[in-house]
């Protein structure tokens, strides 16, 4: 049995070993409504596929064009079960919905590092920010050091930005990524921090000048979501 729930994933599960994200273009706000429903009708009437399958999440972008996937995994192994035997009816059912999805990719990831706000506060979150860098070429050790950096610029943040809550810093598998997927109470929190003095959520410091000219560093995107849909089993 699927069922749906309102709660946001639990980014630090142990039990996931083997977080997947992806990156659906369906167009317009109109589209995103109608593909998360068809995803939501295409799941709730089938059992759940795997026992491995830990939740699947839906966000639609403040872009009003596409949609991220969120899949929690035990393990690889399982999810390439799920492929090779329930994947493809989904997928069908859900494009005879809603014909012309464009599908970006799967990138396979695993949790790296994660950071909460210090004030003992529990806000509601408002908007998931994903922060997608790209390296030059694959480089594992690069990948953490950067990360390990990016805690150093926070942990020494002499103006923190008010509204964020949580940062959850994934490794690409492949070596060459860093997704980091952040909890804030409002998108115009984090509007407002962008727009603050500075390059970015971070104060004009040493610290984070390092980060932002990190050797390699390729390229990076920023993007907000609203949570819209998640299915777990029942």
């Amino acid at each position: 049995m699927t069922r749906r729930t309102d709660a946001h994933p639990d980014l630090v599960h142990p039990d996931v070993q083997a977080p997947f994200f992806s990156t659906w273009r369906v167009g317009t706000p109109e589209r995103q409504r109608r593909t998360v429903e068809a995803i939501a009708r295409t799941w709730e009437r089938r059992p759940w596929p795997a026992d491995d399958l830990r939740s699947y999440h839906v966000y639609t972008g403040h872009d009003g064009s596409t949609l991220l996937h969120h899949s929690q995994w035990a393990s690889e192994q399982a999810y390439e079960a799920f492929v090779r035997t329930h994947r493809q009816d989904r997928v069908d059912e859900i494009d005879t919905a809603v014909p012309g999805i464009e599908r970006l990719g799967l990138g396979r990831y695993r949790h790296y590092r994660s950071g909460t706000r210090r004030d003992g506060a529990v806000p509601v979150t408002g908007c998931i920010v994903i922060v997608d860098v790209e390296f030059e070429g694959p480089d594992p050790e690069r990948q953490r050091a950067w990360v390990d950096a990016v805690f150093e610029a926070l942990e020494s943040e002499p103006e923190p930005r008010p509204g964020g809550i949580s940062a959850h810093f994934h490794l690409s598998t492949d070596g060459t990524r860093v997704l980091n997927y952040a909890e804030w109470e409002s998108a115009q929190a984090h509007i407002d921090a962008l727009s603050a003095p500075g390059d970015g959520i971070g104060s004009a410091t040493a610290q984070w000048e390092r980060v932002q000219n990190w050797p390699g560093l390729k390229s990076s995107s920023v993007n907000r979501y609203d949570h819209a849909l998640g299915l777990v089993p029942g």
